[in-house]
C-alpha cells in the first residue's frame, strides 16, 4: 500500500489486509485478523500505532512505501514464532538453545504459559537444569580449586625447607611420614601403623569379652595384663608417631591444624588423661568420682579407627564427599525431620489410647526414625489397622527421601576418589633433588582459568535467570 499515510495506518490494518514482516532477511506476509488475536504481543501492537515514531518503538525499521516492518532479530526462530499466531500454541525443538528460544519469546511478547503441553515439561525441566545442578558446579569449582590449593601448599610447606638446618633429609623424612607410597620407607612406616592401630582396636574388643575380664582381691575389675602391654606399645607407637611428625613438620604453628594431626592427638591424649585421673584418685580418695570419668576416656579408644584415614584413600574421599555435600545432606535431615514430625504426631493420634510403647509424641518419634530409616527395631509396633496403614506410608516415605540424594553423594564421592587419587599421583611423583627450583606439577595458568571460570560462571547464571524473571513480572503487570 504506497503511499498510504501514517494516519490512515490503524484503519487500514483493522480491515482483513496483510504487512510485510522482515526479520533478518525473512519475509513474511501475515494477515491483520491473525495478528489481531493476540494484541498484547509485539506484532498485535503495531495494528494500534498511529505514527512513525510508535511504529519504530516496536521494530528496528519501517519502510513506508514498501509497508514493511522490518526487526533485527534471528531468522531461524521466527518460523517458532509465526507457527504461535496460527495454531495459538508454542513448540520447541529439541536442539534449540531453551535460553535463547526464551529470549525471543520475550522480545515477541508471547508467554511461555502458550507452549504446548507436549513440550512444557521437557522445556522447563531443560532451564531448571542448570540451577539443579549449580550446587555440583560449585562443588567441582571448588574440589578442583582445592586440588591445586592442596598442590600449591604442598610444594609450600617443601620449600620451606630449604631456610632450615639440616632441611634436606627433615625433608625426606617429612615425605615418607606424611605420604605413604611416597618411597619404600614410607610404606613400611605406613604398614606398621595400620598393624597397630587395627591391633589396639582388637584388644580394646577382646577385652570386653567375660572370658577375658578379671577381677582382684578386693572385687573390681582389672584389666588383662595381656592386652596392657599391647595398649601400652600401641601408646608408645602412637606417641612416638606424632612426635616424629611434628618434630619434621615444615610449619610448627600449622602443625595441628591439619585435621589427621588432630586425630593423631586424640588418639593418645584419652590414655595420659586416664593416667592423670588415676594417680588424683589414688592420692585423693575424696575425688573417687573421677574414676568414672576415666572410664569414658578409656571408651573414646574407638575412635583411633580413624587414624586409618591418614592410610586411606577412601576414607579421605569420604571425609571430603561429606565436606562439598553439606547441601545435599542438609536436605536429607530436613526431609527426614519433617517425615518424622509428621507421621510421629500421626502415630500418636491414632495409637495413644491403644497402645503404651505411643502413648507420647517423643516416643511416636523414635518410633517414626526407626521407621523411616528402614531400620525397624520392633521394639514399638502400631497395633490398629489405621496405625499399620500409617507405618506402611512411614516406611515407603522414608524409603523415597533416603533414595533421592544418595545417588548425588555417590557421584561426588566418585568424583573426590579419583581427584585424591590423582593428588597422591601427584606428590608421589614429586622430586625435589638438591633444593626446590620450581613447582613441576602445577600449571599456575590452569588455576587461574579456573578461578576466572569460576567468576563467568556466575554472571552467566544471573544473566541466564533475568529472561524468565522479567517475563515472569510482564505476565503479572
Amino acid at each position: 500500500m504506497p503511499g498510504q499515510s501514517l494516519e490512515d495506518f490503524s484503519l487500514a490494518h483493522s480491515e482483513d489486509n496483510e504487512i510485510s514482516i522482515n526479520v533478518g532477511g525473512f519475509k513474511k506476509k501475515m494477515r491483520s485478523n491473525t495478528l489481531l488475536r493476540f494484541p498484547e504481543t509485539r506484532l498485535g501492537k503495531l495494528l494500534s500505532c498511529h505514527s512513525k515514531e510508535s511504529i519504530l518503538e516496536l521494530c528496528d525499521d519501517y519502510d513506508d512505501a514498501k509497508n514493511e516492518f522490518y526487526f533485527d532479530r534471528n531468522p531461524e526462530l521466527f518460523p517458532y514464532v509465526l507457527h504461535f499466531y496460527n495454531t495459538g500454541k508454542l513448540h520447541v525443538m529439541g536442539e534449540l538453545c531453551v535460553f535463547s528460544f526464551s529470549q525471543e519469546i520475550e522480545y515477541w511478547g508471547i508467554n511461555e504459559f502458550f507452549i504446548d503441553s507436549c513440550c512444557s515439561y521437557s522445556y522447563h525441566g531443560r532451564k531448571m537444569e542448570p540451577d539443579q545442578e549449580k550446587w555440583e558446579e560449585q562443588s567441582d569449582r571448588e574440589s578442583t580449586s582445592s586440588s591445586f590449593d592442596e598442590i600449591l601448599a604442598f610444594y609450600n610447606d617443601a620449600a620451606k625447607f630449604d631456610r632450615q638446618p639440616f632441611g634436606n633429609v627433615r625433608r625426606q623424612l617429612w615425605l615418607a611420614l606424611d605420604n605413604p607410597g611416597y618411597s619404600v620407607l614410607s610404606r613400611i612406616f605406613s604398614v606398621l601403623s595400620i598393624v597397630v592401630v587395627l591391633g589396639s582396636i582388637v584388644t580394646m574388643c577382646l577385652n570386653s569379652l567375660p572370658d577375658f575380664q578379671l577381677v582382684d582381691s578386693y572385687g573390681k575389675a582389672e584389666e588383662d595384663p595381656r592386652f596392657e602391654i599391647v595398649e601400652h606399645f600401641g601408646i608408645a607407637w602412637f606417641t612416638f608417631e606424632l612426635m616424629a611428625r611434628f618434630a619434621v613438620a615444615p610449619d610448627f604453628l600449622k602443625f595441628f591444624k591439619h585435621a589427621l594431626n588432630l586425630i593423631d592427638l586424640m588418639s593418645i591424649l584419652p590414655f595420659y588423661i586416664t593416667l592423670i585421673v588415676n594417680l588424683v584418685v589414688e592420692s585423693s580418695p575424696a575425688l573417687a568420682n573421677l574414676g568414672r570419668v576415666a572410664q569414658v576416656l578409656r571408651l573414646m579408644r574407638i575412635f583411633r579407627i580413624l587414624k586409618l584415614a591418614r592410610h586411606s584413600t577412601g576414607l579421605r574421599s569420604l571425609g571430603a564427599t561429606l565436606k562439598y555435600s553439606y547441601r545435599e545432606v542438609g536436605l536429607l535431615l530436613l526431609y527426614l525431620s519433617v517425615g518424622i514430625s509428621i507421621f510421629s504426631v500421626v502415630a500418636y493420634t491414632i495409637e495413644k489410647e491403644e497402645n503404651e510403647g505411643l502413648a507420647t509424641i517423643p516416643a511416636c518419634w523414635w518410633w517414626a526414625t526407626v521407621s523411616m530409616t528402614t531400620v525397624g527395631y520392633g521394639d514399638v509396633v502400631p497395633g490398629t489397622t489405621a496405625g499399620k496403614l500409617t507405618a506402611s506410608a512411614c516406611i515407603l516415605a522414608g524409603i523415597l527421601v533416603v533414595v533421592l540424594p544418595i545417588t548425588l553423594i555417590f557421584n561426588k564421592f566418585s568424583h573426590f576418589y579419583r581427584r585424591q587419587k590423582q593428588l597422591e599421583s601427584a606428590m608421589r611423583s614429586c622430586d625435589f633433588g638438591d633444593g626446590m627450583k620450581e613447582v613441576p606439577s602445577v600449571n599456575l595458568r590452569d588455576y587461574y582459568a579456573y578461578k576466572v571460570k569460576s567468576l563467568m560462571a556466575s554472571f552467566t547464571n544471573l544473566s541466564r535467570s533475568t529472561p524468565s524473571e522479567l517475563s515472569l513480572n510482564d505476565s503479572l503487570h
